[in-house]
């Protein structure tokens, strides 16, 4: 699934107004930190690759968001973890 299919579905949840309003935010707050979608894209990509050795995660349910203050901004990458791993080798702590 890539970003574009992602943020689709995110956004179709809920009346127009908000749909609207939930865009408008996302493209804002793109705008400002000055990150392209097809950055967004890789990113979330590269996300996925990483978090899929150690965990089995939903992938359709993956949300991310980047939420921003006056200080600082974040990544909220969120997805339902549904089992872990097991790598031979690996000390477990």
């Amino acid at each position: 699934m890539n970003f574009n299919t992602l943020l689709k579905k995110l956004m179709n949840k809920g009346n127009s107004k908000d749909i609207a309003k939930k865009r408008l935010k996302f493209a804002l707050l793109t705008d400002k930190l000055e990150i392209k979608t097809d950055t967004l894209g890789n990113l979330q990509r590269d996300l996925v690759e990483v978090i899929s050795r150690y965990f089995e995660i939903d992938t359709e349910s993956i949300k991310i968001d980047i939420q921003r203050s006056e200080e600082s901004s974040a990544l909220i990458f969120n997805t339902p973890i549904l089992s872990a791993h097991r790598q031979r080798g690996i000390p477990a702590a």
